[in-house]
């Protein structure tokens, strides 16, 4: 049987909540190992000036920590 662990996370893109995505993923793999699957849980943006900077994620990262 396999033990899971579900961290969560926020990240941050200037370019799309696909890239925010994917840079907290990979940030996570850096330090985690064995991540299975990710859950956006919420997505925001930063409005400056009337233009969105940034884009953000809340992520549920799953991960295996036994077998």
């Amino acid at each position: 049987m396999a033990v899971m662990k579900v961290i969560e996370l926020l990240s941050n893109s200037p370019k799309s909540w696909e890239d925010a995505t994917e840079r907290g993923i990979k940030k996570a793999s850096k330090s985690l190992n064995g991540i299975k699957s990710a859950f956006v849980q919420s997505q925001s943006v930063v409005v400056e000036n009337g233009k969105v900077t940034e884009y953000r994620v809340n992520l549920k990262v799953t991960f295996q920590v036994g077998s």
